[in-house]
């Protein structure tokens, strides 16, 4: 049996899904859209990845088994949509795909889904809230959502993400060169100079762009300060709050 959903055949599934263990499918949600000049587009994606992969390890230990589902790469972006290269979807296209996903899941014989996001655009945010709602009443299928925007989660991750400078700065940068290096345009960081303005801040005063929220290159924070280490600590954080968000929804 592979982790990796979509390397399994389905007698390996039928097979998982009738043994004695839950079995949980996590969906990594990311998007595509710019992440400054030295980031890809699919930087949510990476991070969304790398947060299922590290969770499996701990989930394995706790008898759960688990499969990381193909990855959501579309979400509603429009902050970025002036930036070449992004790709934005409305919230109901988004919450329809993974609604759909849901029911398959459900049919099927799936204890949980779990959704390993890192693209916190507040539309697709509040978006994943909803669908999850609507998922647990409609579907009666558990979800898993470690929302890191809430103030319990966010005080978790680095100082940089609690400052709301974060999208393409040292944090999602420490990442990507922690799990994907060779995407990281190194000469590009190094010309990345600091912005500290907080699309958080932008963002409850109104603005809709990138650009209005003070990030005319689509990035946010401290892109040179960033490293593999920081990257390697911070999946484990959001690994281990997957991981119990996960435990949370399952029967004891």
């Amino acid at each position: 049996m592979e982790h990796t959903f979509g390397n399994n055949t389905w007698p390996q599934i039928k097979a998982a899904l009738e043994a004695d263990a839950p079995v949980v499918a996590i969906l990594p949600c990311g998007a595509t859209e710019a992440h400054g000049r030295h980031l890809p587009l699919n930087t949510d994606v990476i991070i969304s990845d790398g947060m299922a992969a590290y969770a499996l390890p701990a989930l394995e230990e706790a008898g759960v088994v688990a499969f990381m589902l193909p990855s959501l790469p579309y979400a509603p972006a429009e902050y970025a949509a002036e930036f070449a290269g992004t790709l934005s979807v409305s919230a109901e296209a988004a919450a329809g795909v993974i609604f759909d996903i849901a029911r398959g899941l459900k049919a099927q014989g799936f204890a949980c889904l779990a959704l390993a996001n890192s693209h916190f655009d507040p539309a697709n945010v509040q978006m994943l809230r909803e669908v999850t709602g609507r998922i647990e009443t409609e579907l009666q299928l558990p979800v898993a959502f470690p929302d890191f925007t809430r103030r319990k989660l966010a005080q978790t991750l680095t100082d940089e993400f609690k400052s709301g400078a974060c999208h393409a700065g040292q944090y999602e940068t420490s990442l990507v060169m922690a799990s994907r290096p060779e995407l990281v345009d190194e000469p590009a960081r190094q010309a990345s100079n600091d912005n500290p303005a907080s699309l958080t801040d932008a963002f409850a005063k109104g603005a809709k762009t990138f650009e209005e929220a003070g990030g005319p290159q689509a990035y946010f924070g401290y892109p040179r300060a960033a490293t593999p280490d920081e990257g390697v600590q911070t999946y484990e954080t959001l690994a281990a709050a997957l991981v119990e968000a996960i435990r949370a929804k399952l029967p004891a």
